[in-house]
C-alpha cells in the first residue's frame, strides 16, 4: 500500500493536479527550452546571486536585445537558479546565439557579467528541451501573473517507453475531467541522462498545491479501481527516476518582454534598491 501510494503521489506531483484561475491572456509554451542551470555556493544566493545577475540583465537592456529569459530560484533541493529560454526551433536558437558574439559590446558585457557571476557558483550546466504537445494537458496560460513554476523530472527505463506512452495518456484522461487542471511536458533532447521528460506547472500562489492534493480523490474516482491498478504497476515498471520541486519566478534575474512588465508591473518592473548607494554629500568650500 505504501508503495502503491507513493507511486501515486509522484505522479500526481508530476502532471499537476494543480487548480488554476482561468488565464486571461495565455501564452503557449516555447517548441525548444534552454535551460541553464547555476548552482549558488552556501551564503550566495539571494542579495549577492541577484546584483551579479542584473549585470546580464542591464546588458541585454542596453542593447535591446529581441529573445528573453525567465529566471526562477529553487525552493526546494539544492540552491540553484534555472534560466528558461525559448525559441520556436532549433535554428532560431543558433541565430540568437551568433547574433549575441557578433554584437561585440553585448558579447563583451556578458563576458564581464559571468566572470563576477562565477565566482558566487558552485556548478554549472545546460540542457535543451523540446515541447511535447501530446502529453500536455491545457499548456497555454497567463505566465505574467504566475509566480511559481512546479518542474518535474522523470526519466524512463530502457524499453519502457510504450509504457511511459500508455501512463502519460491514462493521467490525461483522467484529469481531463477536472477543470483547470494544466501541464507542459517537454523531451530532453540533451543534457539529461537516458530518456527523460521534464514537466512544468504554472501557479499563481502555493494555495494551488493544497487544491491539487484535494483533487486527488476525483482523479483516483475518474481512473477507477482497475485503472489505478494498471497505472501502479505501469508506474512500478517503467519509472527509474523521478524528481519534483518548487521554483519562485525571479523578476530581478529575468530579462523579460514589455509585454510583461505591462501585464503586471508591480511584479515585473524593477525597483532601485532601498540598499543602493547614496551619493556621497558635496562638501562645503573650505
Amino acid at each position: 500500500m505504501k508503495r502503491t501510494t507513493g507511486l501515486l503521489l509522484g505522479s500526481y506531483l508530476l502532471f499537476g493536479g494543480l487548480g488554476m484561475a482561468v488565464a486571461q491572456e495565455t501564452t503557449p509554451p516555447p517548441k525548444v527550452l534552454s535551460i541553464i542551470r547555476e548552482f549558488v555556493k552556501p551564503g550566495k544566493s539571494g542579495a549577492p546571486h541577484e546584483k551579479a545577475e542584473s549585470a546580464f540583465v542591464q546588458a541585454m537592456r542596453r542593447a535591446k536585445w529581441p529573445t528573453h529569459y525567465l529566471a526562477v530560484s529553487s525552493i526546494s533541493g539544492k540552491p540553484r537558479v534555472l534560466f528558461l529560454t525559448g525559441y520556436d526551433s532549433f535554428e532560431a536558437w543558433e541565430k540568437d546565439v551568433r547574433a549575441t558574439q557578433n554584437n561585440t559590446t553585448l558579447s563583451a558585457a556578458l563576458d564581464r557579467a559571468a566572470v563576477a557571476d562565477g565566482e558566487l557558483l558552485s556548478d554549472f550546466d545546460a540542457s535543451a528541451l523540446v515541447y511535447h504537445d501530446e502529453y500536455s494537458l491545457r499548456p497555454a496560460v497567463d505566465i505574467p501573473h504566475m509566480r511559481y513554476f512546479e518542474i518535474s523530472l522523470y526519466r524512463v527505463r530502457a524499453g519502457h517507453d510504450a509504457d511511459w506512452d500508455a501512463i502519460v495518456k491514462m493521467v490525461k484522461a483522467a484529469y481531463e475531467k477536472i477543470p483547470d487542471v494544466r501541464w507542459a511536458v517537454y523531451y530532453a533532447q540533451y543534457g539529461q541522462e537516458g530518456t527523460t521528460y521534464v514537466v512544468f506547472t504554472p501557479m499563481k500562489s502555493a494555495a494551488e498545491v493544497d487544491k491539487g492534493f484535494a483533487q486527488a480523490k476525483q482523479f483516483m474516482a475518474n481512473m477507477g479501481e482497475e485503472g489505478m491498478k494498471k497505472f501502479s504497476e505501469l508506474l512500478a515498471g517503467a519509472i527509474e527516476f523521478s524528481q519534483h520541486n518548487l521554483f519562485s519566478f525571479s523578476p530581478a534575474m529575468s530579462y523579460v518582454s514589455e509585454e510583461w512588465i505591462k501585464a503586471d508591473p508591480d511584479f515585473w518592473k524593477p525597483k532601485a534598491s532601498a540598499a543602493a548607494p547614496k551619493k556621497a554629500e558635496e562638501k562645503p568650500a573650505q
